[in-house]
Protein backbone atom coordinates (compact mmCIF):
# COMPACT_ATOMS: atom_id res chain seq x y z
CA UNK A 1 0.00 0.00 0.00
CA UNK A 2 1.33 3.43 -0.96
CA UNK A 3 1.13 6.39 1.40
CA UNK A 4 0.13 9.41 -0.66
CA UNK A 5 0.29 12.40 1.70
CA UNK A 6 3.99 12.51 2.52
CA UNK A 7 7.18 14.30 1.52
CA UNK A 8 9.10 12.67 -1.32
CA UNK A 9 12.43 13.35 -2.95
CA UNK A 10 13.30 13.20 -6.64
CA UNK A 11 14.05 9.47 -6.66
CA UNK A 12 10.94 8.60 -4.66
CA UNK A 13 8.66 10.20 -7.24
CA UNK A 14 10.02 7.94 -9.97
CA UNK A 15 10.24 4.73 -7.92
CA UNK A 16 6.80 5.23 -6.33
CA UNK A 17 5.24 5.93 -9.74
CA UNK A 18 6.33 2.52 -10.98
CA UNK A 19 5.42 0.96 -7.62
CA UNK A 20 1.91 2.38 -8.07
CA UNK A 21 1.41 0.41 -11.26
CA UNK A 22 2.89 -2.74 -9.77
CA UNK A 23 0.26 -2.55 -7.03
CA UNK A 24 -2.74 -1.08 -8.83
CA UNK A 25 -1.89 -1.28 -12.54
CA UNK A 26 -4.24 -4.15 -13.46
CA UNK A 27 -7.25 -2.53 -11.80
CA UNK A 28 -6.27 0.95 -12.99
CA UNK A 29 -5.98 0.11 -16.68
CA UNK A 30 -9.06 -2.12 -16.69
CA UNK A 31 -11.12 0.81 -15.43
CA UNK A 32 -9.31 3.19 -17.78
CA UNK A 33 -10.22 1.12 -20.85
CA UNK A 34 -13.82 0.69 -19.67
CA UNK A 35 -14.29 4.45 -19.34
CA UNK A 36 -12.17 5.65 -22.27
CA UNK A 37 -12.56 2.81 -24.75
CA UNK A 38 -15.57 4.23 -26.59
CA UNK A 39 -13.97 7.64 -27.10
CA UNK A 40 -10.76 6.04 -28.36
CA UNK A 41 -12.69 3.90 -30.85
CA UNK A 42 -14.66 6.92 -32.08
CA UNK A 43 -11.45 8.90 -32.58
CA UNK A 44 -9.87 6.11 -34.62
CA UNK A 45 -13.03 5.82 -36.77
CA UNK A 46 -13.04 9.58 -37.45
CA UNK A 47 -9.36 9.52 -38.36
CA UNK A 48 -9.74 6.53 -40.67
CA UNK A 49 -12.90 7.74 -42.44
CA UNK A 50 -12.03 11.42 -42.57
CA UNK A 51 -8.30 11.42 -43.25
CA UNK A 52 -7.37 8.12 -44.85
CA UNK A 53 -7.77 9.36 -48.42
CA UNK A 54 -6.12 12.67 -47.61
CA UNK A 55 -3.07 10.99 -46.09
CA UNK A 56 -2.84 8.75 -49.12
CA UNK A 57 -2.76 11.79 -51.41
CA UNK A 58 -0.19 13.57 -49.24
CA UNK A 59 2.17 10.60 -49.14
CA UNK A 60 1.32 9.58 -52.69
CA UNK A 61 0.85 12.22 -55.34
CA UNK A 62 2.65 14.93 -53.44
CA UNK A 63 5.76 12.78 -53.05
CA UNK A 64 5.83 12.25 -56.78
CA UNK A 65 5.92 15.98 -57.38
CA UNK A 66 2.22 16.33 -58.27
CA UNK A 67 1.13 18.68 -55.51
CA UNK A 68 -1.87 19.89 -57.50
CA UNK A 69 -3.53 16.51 -56.87
CA UNK A 70 -3.55 17.25 -53.16
CA UNK A 71 -4.97 20.73 -53.74
CA UNK A 72 -7.69 19.36 -56.00
CA UNK A 73 -8.51 16.57 -53.57
CA UNK A 74 -8.85 19.01 -50.68
CA UNK A 75 -11.07 21.33 -52.76
CA UNK A 76 -13.36 18.44 -53.69
CA UNK A 77 -13.66 17.15 -50.11
CA UNK A 78 -13.54 20.32 -48.01
CA UNK A 79 -16.88 19.53 -46.34
CA UNK A 80 -15.68 16.12 -45.20
CA UNK A 81 -12.53 17.60 -43.71
CA UNK A 82 -14.41 20.34 -41.87
CA UNK A 83 -16.84 17.85 -40.32
CA UNK A 84 -14.05 15.40 -39.52
CA UNK A 85 -11.94 18.17 -38.03
CA UNK A 86 -14.78 19.39 -35.78
CA UNK A 87 -15.58 15.86 -34.60
CA UNK A 88 -11.93 15.11 -34.00
CA UNK A 89 -11.45 18.36 -32.05
CA UNK A 90 -14.46 17.63 -29.81
CA UNK A 91 -13.50 14.00 -29.24
CA UNK A 92 -9.82 14.72 -28.65
CA UNK A 93 -10.49 17.57 -26.20
CA UNK A 94 -13.01 15.42 -24.31
CA UNK A 95 -10.52 12.54 -24.22
CA UNK A 96 -7.75 14.84 -22.96
CA UNK A 97 -9.93 16.07 -20.07
CA UNK A 98 -11.05 12.54 -19.15
CA UNK A 99 -7.43 11.37 -19.29
CA UNK A 100 -6.44 14.19 -16.95
CA UNK A 101 -9.29 13.60 -14.49
CA UNK A 102 -9.29 9.79 -14.43
CA UNK A 103 -6.05 9.51 -12.37
CA UNK A 104 -7.28 12.38 -10.17
CA UNK A 105 -10.41 10.49 -9.10
CA UNK A 106 -8.57 7.17 -8.90
CA UNK A 107 -5.77 8.46 -6.67
CA UNK A 108 -8.22 10.40 -4.51
CA UNK A 109 -10.12 7.20 -3.73
CA UNK A 110 -6.87 5.40 -2.91
CA UNK A 111 -5.74 8.28 -0.71
CA UNK A 112 -9.09 8.08 1.11
CA UNK A 113 -8.46 4.40 1.86
CA UNK A 114 -10.46 2.58 -0.83
CA UNK A 115 -8.59 -0.33 -2.42
CA UNK A 116 -10.91 -2.20 -4.79
CA UNK A 117 -11.96 0.59 -7.13
CA UNK A 118 -14.58 -0.15 -9.80
CA UNK A 119 -15.49 1.65 -12.99
CA UNK A 120 -18.90 2.54 -11.51
CA UNK A 121 -17.12 4.34 -8.65
CA UNK A 122 -15.14 6.50 -11.05
CA UNK A 123 -18.15 7.09 -13.30
CA UNK A 124 -20.03 8.22 -10.20
CA UNK A 125 -17.23 10.70 -9.47
CA UNK A 126 -17.61 12.19 -12.93
CA UNK A 127 -21.39 12.46 -12.44
CA UNK A 128 -21.24 13.90 -8.91
CA UNK A 129 -18.69 16.50 -10.01
CA UNK A 130 -20.27 17.09 -13.43
CA UNK A 131 -20.37 20.87 -12.97
CA UNK A 132 -16.73 21.00 -11.95
CA UNK A 133 -15.83 18.66 -14.83
CA UNK A 134 -17.56 21.07 -17.23
CA UNK A 135 -15.80 24.05 -15.62
CA UNK A 136 -12.46 22.25 -15.89
CA UNK A 137 -13.16 21.43 -19.55
CA UNK A 138 -13.86 25.03 -20.53
CA UNK A 139 -11.19 26.49 -18.25
CA UNK A 140 -8.48 24.21 -19.56
CA UNK A 141 -9.61 24.18 -23.21
CA UNK A 142 -10.19 27.90 -23.68
CA UNK A 143 -7.84 29.45 -21.12
CA UNK A 144 -5.00 27.26 -19.88
CA UNK A 145 -4.23 25.26 -23.04
CA UNK A 146 -4.11 28.34 -25.35
CA UNK A 147 -1.81 30.22 -22.95
CA UNK A 148 0.38 27.13 -22.57
CA UNK A 149 0.50 26.75 -26.36
CA UNK A 150 1.60 30.38 -26.78
CA UNK A 151 4.33 30.05 -24.14
CA UNK A 152 5.59 26.80 -25.59
CA UNK A 153 5.37 28.13 -29.14
CA UNK A 154 7.34 31.23 -28.18
CA UNK A 155 10.04 29.03 -26.64
CA UNK A 156 10.07 26.89 -29.78
CA UNK A 157 10.55 29.95 -32.00
CA UNK A 158 13.60 30.94 -29.95
CA UNK A 159 15.29 27.61 -30.72
CA UNK A 160 16.94 29.37 -33.65
CA UNK A 161 18.87 31.54 -31.19
CA UNK A 162 19.73 28.56 -28.95
CA UNK A 163 18.17 30.03 -25.81
CA UNK A 164 14.88 28.47 -26.92
CA UNK A 165 16.29 24.99 -26.32
CA UNK A 166 16.93 25.87 -22.68
CA UNK A 167 13.52 27.52 -22.36
CA UNK A 168 11.71 24.53 -23.83
CA UNK A 169 13.55 22.22 -21.48
CA UNK A 170 12.08 24.12 -18.52
CA UNK A 171 8.81 25.47 -19.93
CA UNK A 172 7.47 22.09 -21.14
CA UNK A 173 7.73 20.12 -17.84
CA UNK A 174 6.65 23.14 -15.77
CA UNK A 175 3.52 23.71 -17.89
CA UNK A 176 2.68 20.02 -17.66
CA UNK A 177 2.98 20.12 -13.87
CA UNK A 178 0.84 23.25 -13.59
CA UNK A 179 -1.94 21.73 -15.73
CA UNK A 180 -2.02 18.46 -13.79
CA UNK A 181 -1.83 20.27 -10.42
CA UNK A 182 -4.89 22.31 -11.43
CA UNK A 183 -6.87 19.10 -11.93
CA UNK A 184 -5.70 17.47 -8.72
CA UNK A 185 -6.28 20.55 -6.59
CA UNK A 186 -9.65 21.46 -8.14
CA UNK A 187 -11.13 18.05 -7.32
CA UNK A 188 -9.46 17.58 -3.93
CA UNK A 189 -11.10 20.48 -2.19
CA UNK A 190 -13.70 23.24 -2.40
CA UNK A 191 -11.66 25.76 -4.33
CA UNK A 192 -12.75 27.53 -7.49
CA UNK A 193 -11.02 26.81 -10.78
CA UNK A 194 -9.01 30.05 -10.58
CA UNK A 195 -8.00 29.36 -6.97
CA UNK A 196 -6.68 25.97 -8.06
CA UNK A 197 -4.93 27.62 -10.99
CA UNK A 198 -3.23 30.00 -8.57
CA UNK A 199 -2.24 27.16 -6.24
CA UNK A 200 -0.90 25.06 -9.16
CA UNK A 201 1.48 27.84 -10.16
CA UNK A 202 2.60 28.71 -6.63
CA UNK A 203 3.08 25.06 -5.63
CA UNK A 204 5.77 24.59 -8.28
CA UNK A 205 8.08 27.00 -6.46
CA UNK A 206 7.21 26.80 -2.77
CA UNK A 207 5.41 24.77 -0.14
CA UNK A 208 2.30 26.34 1.46
CA UNK A 209 4.05 26.89 4.81
CA UNK A 210 6.83 28.84 3.07
CA UNK A 211 9.47 27.48 5.43
CA UNK A 212 10.87 24.62 3.35
CA UNK A 213 13.18 24.56 0.37
CA UNK A 214 11.56 25.09 -3.01
CA UNK A 215 10.33 21.81 -4.57
CA UNK A 216 10.74 23.13 -8.12
CA UNK A 217 13.84 21.19 -9.05
CA UNK A 218 12.60 17.81 -7.87
CA UNK A 219 9.23 18.38 -9.58
CA UNK A 220 10.87 19.52 -12.79
CA UNK A 221 13.48 16.74 -12.73
CA UNK A 222 10.95 13.98 -12.12
CA UNK A 223 8.66 15.16 -14.91
CA UNK A 224 11.60 15.58 -17.28
CA UNK A 225 12.87 12.03 -16.67
CA UNK A 226 9.38 10.56 -17.06
CA UNK A 227 8.80 12.66 -20.17
CA UNK A 228 12.00 11.45 -21.81
CA UNK A 229 11.08 7.82 -21.07
CA UNK A 230 7.57 8.38 -22.43
CA UNK A 231 8.71 10.01 -25.67
CA UNK A 232 11.28 7.31 -26.31
CA UNK A 233 8.67 4.58 -25.87
CA UNK A 234 5.95 6.37 -27.85
CA UNK A 235 8.44 7.34 -30.55
CA UNK A 236 9.38 3.70 -31.09
CA UNK A 237 5.70 2.71 -31.27
CA UNK A 238 4.68 5.48 -33.68
CA UNK A 239 7.75 4.81 -35.82
CA UNK A 240 6.64 1.28 -36.72
CA UNK A 241 3.82 2.34 -39.14
CA UNK A 242 6.11 4.98 -40.71
CA UNK A 243 8.88 2.43 -41.31
CA UNK A 244 6.40 0.01 -42.89
CA UNK A 245 5.02 2.75 -45.14
CA UNK A 246 8.49 3.82 -46.31
CA UNK A 247 9.40 0.19 -46.94
CA UNK A 248 6.20 -0.23 -48.94
CA UNK A 249 6.73 2.71 -51.29
CA UNK A 250 10.47 2.11 -51.64
CA UNK A 251 9.94 -1.46 -52.85
CA UNK A 252 7.17 -0.55 -55.29
CA UNK A 253 7.87 -0.23 -59.02
CA UNK A 254 8.81 3.41 -59.78
CA UNK A 255 6.23 3.80 -62.53
CA UNK A 256 3.42 2.26 -60.52
CA UNK A 257 4.46 3.71 -57.17
CA UNK A 258 1.82 6.45 -57.05
CA UNK A 259 -0.77 5.32 -59.56
CA UNK A 260 -3.18 4.76 -56.69
CA UNK A 261 -3.54 5.67 -53.07
CA UNK A 262 -0.78 3.73 -51.23
CA UNK A 263 -3.14 3.32 -48.28
CA UNK A 264 -5.79 1.49 -50.28
CA UNK A 265 -6.58 -2.14 -49.64
CA UNK A 266 -5.21 -4.40 -46.96
CA UNK A 267 -2.03 -2.40 -46.44
CA UNK A 268 -4.02 0.71 -45.59
CA UNK A 269 -6.10 -1.22 -43.07
CA UNK A 270 -2.92 -2.64 -41.52
CA UNK A 271 -1.39 0.84 -41.29
CA UNK A 272 -4.37 2.32 -39.47
CA UNK A 273 -4.70 -0.68 -37.16
CA UNK A 274 -1.04 -0.30 -36.20
CA UNK A 275 -1.49 3.44 -35.79
CA UNK A 276 -4.53 2.89 -33.59
CA UNK A 277 -2.69 0.36 -31.44
CA UNK A 278 0.39 2.58 -31.05
CA UNK A 279 -1.84 5.55 -30.14
CA UNK A 280 -3.69 3.49 -27.54
CA UNK A 281 -0.47 2.23 -25.97
CA UNK A 282 0.94 5.77 -25.92
CA UNK A 283 -2.18 7.00 -24.11
CA UNK A 284 -1.80 4.19 -21.58
CA UNK A 285 1.87 5.05 -21.04
CA UNK A 286 0.97 8.71 -20.53
CA UNK A 287 -0.76 7.69 -17.31
CA UNK A 288 2.64 7.07 -15.74
CA UNK A 289 3.30 10.81 -16.05
CA UNK A 290 -0.13 11.67 -14.64
CA UNK A 291 0.43 9.44 -11.60
CA UNK A 292 3.92 10.87 -11.13
CA UNK A 293 2.44 14.37 -11.13
CA UNK A 294 -0.24 13.24 -8.69
CA UNK A 295 2.44 12.12 -6.23
CA UNK A 296 3.97 15.59 -6.56
CA UNK A 297 0.62 17.17 -5.73
CA UNK A 298 0.25 15.06 -2.60
CA UNK A 299 3.83 15.99 -1.72
CA UNK A 300 2.88 19.67 -1.97
CA UNK A 301 -0.09 19.29 0.41
CA UNK A 302 2.00 19.55 3.56
CA UNK A 303 -1.14 20.61 5.44
CA UNK A 304 -2.35 17.00 5.27
CA UNK A 305 0.95 15.18 5.90
CA UNK A 306 0.82 15.08 9.68
CA UNK A 307 -2.87 14.20 9.65
CA UNK A 308 -2.21 11.28 7.27
CA UNK A 309 0.68 10.04 9.42
CA UNK A 310 -1.48 10.07 12.57
CA UNK A 311 -4.23 8.15 10.75
CA UNK A 312 -1.69 5.58 9.59
CA UNK A 313 -0.40 5.14 13.16
CA UNK A 314 -3.97 4.68 14.43
CA UNK A 315 -4.61 2.09 11.72
CA UNK A 316 -1.48 0.15 12.69
CA UNK A 317 -2.53 0.28 16.36
CA UNK A 318 -6.03 -0.98 15.61
CA UNK A 319 -4.63 -3.88 13.54
CA UNK A 320 -2.45 -4.93 16.43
Amino acid sequence: MIQFYKKRDFGSFISDSFAFFRLYGKNYFRNYILLNGLLVILMVVVIVLGFREFLGVVFGSNMSGQSYYMEQFFADNVGLFIISGILLAILSSALIIINLLFPVFYMKRLADGQQNIKADDLLSDFKVHSRKVAAAYFGLTFLVFPVAAVLFGFSYMLVLVLIGIVLMLFVGPTLFNVITFICYDYFNGNKSFFESLSYAMRAQFSYPNGREKSPYWKYWGSTTVMGVLFYIASGVLSGIPIILFIARISTSAPDAQFEKNPLDGGFGILMFVLYGISSLISMLLMNVMYINSGLMYYDSRTDFHQQAELQEIETIGSNE
